[in-house]
């Protein structure tokens, strides 16, 4: 029988759900992702970076996992791979010094999905030789979400990464942008080669208008690919 080709990943409004930023809250965490996905969000993650109570997590965790049901958007948790089994969510973004994204596949199996942080070009590199179904490259802009001791890569540095990590897998790879984005810079994101954005603040900043925010965010997206010529 002959074996059909995974169906890429798609990152062109990938949210961040970061209880840092938004909260513990499972009710309004779930509340935001359907939001989101009802406005146009096509990947979703939960994001977790001190996690003082693994139980409450995976509570939480489950209760957007079910939010999301019937909606056809994926949820990723965050550099936790046990979270991401136990929960069994659709797959986990890994930062450079998590587990290796070989130990997640052989963990998580074929069809999960797993992303992997970029945050040089000597990073893209090695793109050649490891089993992830994306990357994002960060952080591109300054942000206050995420403490960072890494200089933002600007523009100039997304556009250099991406064109090495299309180099690396023959342009087949997904490339998402992280870091400070939102509505004003996110065309020039786009612009720079990314195939997405991946925001928090900027999506989940005000819970009470996450699916218009997402509704226009995702506009923005597709006419930048669409001038790209990449829609």
């Amino acid at each position: 029988m002959e074996t059909c080709p995974p169906v890429p990943v798609d990152l062109r409004l990938y949210g961040i759900l970061d209880v840092g930023v938004s909260g513990g809250d499972g009710s309004l965490l779930a509340g935001m992702a359907r939001e989101a996905a009802a406005g146009g969000c096509t990947l979703l993650q939960y994001r977790e970076k001190a996690i003082a109570n693994a139980r409450a997590s995976l509570a939480r965790i489950r209760t957007i996992h079910a939010a999301l049901a019937g909606t056809g958007v994926p949820l990723l948790i965050n550099d936790r791979v046990d979270l991401a089994l136990a929960a069994g969510v659709e797959g986990v973004h890994l930062g450079q010094e998590d587990l290796h994204p070989a130990d997640a596949r052989r963990l998580l199996g074929p069809t999960a999905i797993i992303g992997l942080t970029l945050k040089t070009a000597a990073q893209a590199d090695e793109l050649y030789r490891l089993p992830v179904d994306y990357a994002c490259i960060g952080g591109v802009f300054s942000t206050a979400s995420k403490v960072n001791p890494d200089p933002p890569v600007g523009l100039e540095g997304l556009a250099r990464i991406a064109f090495r990590a299309r180099l690396a897998r023959g342009g087949a790879l997904p490339l998402g942008a992280i870091a400070g984005i939102d509505r004003s810079n996110a065309a020039a994101v786009i612009g720079a080669g990314a195939d997405g954005i991946a925001l928090i603040s900027a999506l989940f900043g005000a819970p009470e208008v996450v699916e218009a925010r997402a509704r226009d965010l995702r506009a923005v997206v597709d006419g930048a690919l669409a001038a790209r010529g990449a829609a």
